[in-house]
């Protein structure tokens, strides 16, 4: 669904920018997103620092820069589950069953609350 409007192409997202860019297992890269995004919160929120933070999950500074600055190559969903439990968060994994499984792959998603 493309819409011109002065020159200019604004194309609707499917709802993973990662998908959307061609890249590979981008349903991966969005739910590692989203993992970083609650670890970064969880921090703020418990208003710890950096320093203190990176210890807390048993990481060095580079390596919890890396989450915060989204550079999560490094990174398997696993660890990133295991840092929230580090943090002190309780992580639930909810298994749906969809209603039609040749319509599409399945999708991951990941809340903070």
């Amino acid at each position: 669904m493309a819409n011109e409007a002065e020159g200019v192409v604004i194309e609707a997202s499917s709802g993973n920018v990662y998908a959307d860019l061609g890249l590979p297992n981008s349903e991966d890269r969005l739910a590692k997103a989203a993992l970083a995004s609650a670890i970064t919160d969880a921090v703020e929120l418990a208003g710890l620092t950096d320093s203190a933070a990176a210890a807390l999950m048993g990481l060095d500074r580079t390596t919890y820069s890396s989450i915060v600055e989204g550079r999560l190559g490094q990174f398997s969903t696993e660890r990133l589950l295991h840092l929230l439990l580090r943090l002190g968060l309780d992580v639930e994994i909810v298994v749906h069953r969809k209603t039609n499984v040749h319509d599409r792959p399945g999708t991951v998603s990941v809340a903070f609350g």
